[in-house]
């Protein structure tokens, strides 16, 4: 009888596990954010578009404003769906939106919040800060300029410096956050006009008009119907926040730069240099904030068209909505119905082009 020899277990190798993906950091983190908000912006004017018809320009300078973390102030007539799209807008980035209509009663504490006295578990009574509808990241100031003016600075507060001061107690907001004020051009009686320093604050002035025959047959129709769309979450605030860490990284060269200063300083009468028909036309310019806008607007408006430099056209395209409410005409403009989107216009075509590589 023969024995059989057990074979002999040779333990087999262990295959190593694969290692985790290691971080991305620097340019590599930088170029993947990019390309992720360039692939989003045909999702986000996807989902806009179940709600919005048309408006393209509109909405584009919104996304601008947003990404270059810019207040907007949008203008225009009763029934062109401003809030509509705002709203929109605030849940496709999945922001926490709030809705202020501006009275000529609205107190500050009623937009800022205030305190009040609330009993303690020890039987104590304590002030105690109840924080207020601008506590959001997206704020809808609905017509902004029917609240008196100490309303308004209140706002400002928080616009510029993303707080809000109640008892000498600093609450800082929540981030991302942008305001979105909105203005009938229409009816201005009983009205507050926001003052210059205010108005320097909205990096745009948007202006809504009437939507062509189509589209509004479009709009009548879809909104007359027994299902209403709803809009999906595209990104979420920190996105946003990551976005415009990117866009300050995009390439401006320095004629760029110097073109859309001399935009901003050609606009302001009395200066060398000024064209003629800005000191017969314009009492006041634009500032320093309005060639910082031109700026940070052109980049973002580069990085979501896939461009990683700023351009001429992305300067030119973002000059009307920075200029228009900083340039302040005066008696003989309005007797010749000339505005300031005029001025602006005439702008463009005075201020002479540079000629780099990147102006095209």
């Amino acid at each position: 009888m023969s024995h059989l020899t057990p074979p002999v277990l040779t333990p087999s190798p262990t295959e190593p596990s694969p290692a985790p993906a290691a971080p991305l950091t620097g340019f590599a983190a930088e170029r993947e954010t990019a390309e992720r908000l360039i692939a989003g912006r045909a999702r986000i004017e996807a989902e806009l578009g179940k709600v919005i018809i048309g408006q393209r320009e509109v909405i584009e300078q919104i996304m601008i404003a947003l990404l270059a973390g810019g207040h907007c102030l949008i203008t225009g007539a009763p029934g062109l769906a401003k809030t509509l799209l705002v709203k929109s807008i605030a849940q496709v980035f999945h922001l926490k939106f709030q809705r202020i209509q501006f009275t000529p009663d609205l107190m500050p504490a009623d937009i800022t919040g205030t305190e009040i006295l609330q009993d303690t578990a020890e039987g104590k009574r304590q002030l105690t800060f109840v924080r207020g509808p601008v506590f959001a990241n997206m704020i809808l100031a609905d017509e902004i300029n029917r609240t008196p003016p100490k309303t308004q600075a209140a706002l400002l507060e928080a616009m510029q410096e993303h707080q809000v001061t109640a008892s000498g107690v600093r609450h800082a907001l929540e981030e991302p956050f942008f305001v979105l004020a909105t203005q009938n051009p229409i009816e201005m009686e009983g009205t507050y006009p926001l003052p210059e320093a205010q108005l320097d604050r909205f990096m745009f002035n948007i202006v809504v008009t009437y939507l062509p025959e189509d589209h509004e047959v479009r709009v009548v129709t879809e909104t007359t119907g027994a299902e209403t769309a709803a809009i999906k979450k595209v990104l979420a605030g920190t996105d946003i926040l990551a976005f415009q860490q990117v866009v300050r990284q995009v390439i401006v060269s320095d004629e760029i730069a110097r073109y859309a200063v001399r935009l901003s300083a050609a606009s302001r009468p009395g200066q060398p240099g000024s064209p003629e028909y800005v000191d017969k036309y314009v009492k006041w310019g634009a500032g320093l904030r309005a060639s910082q806008a031109m700026i940070l607007g052109g980049k973002a408006r580069a990085l979501i068209n896939g461009r990683h430099h700023v351009s001429i056209k992305d300067i030119q395209a973002l000059a009307a909505p920075i200029l228009r409410h900083r340039i302040v005409t005066n008696f003989y403009a309005e007797s010749e119905r000339l505005n300031a989107d005029g001025i602006v216009a005439r702008l463009l075509d005075s201020v002479p082009v540079p000629k780099s590589g990147l102006a095209v």
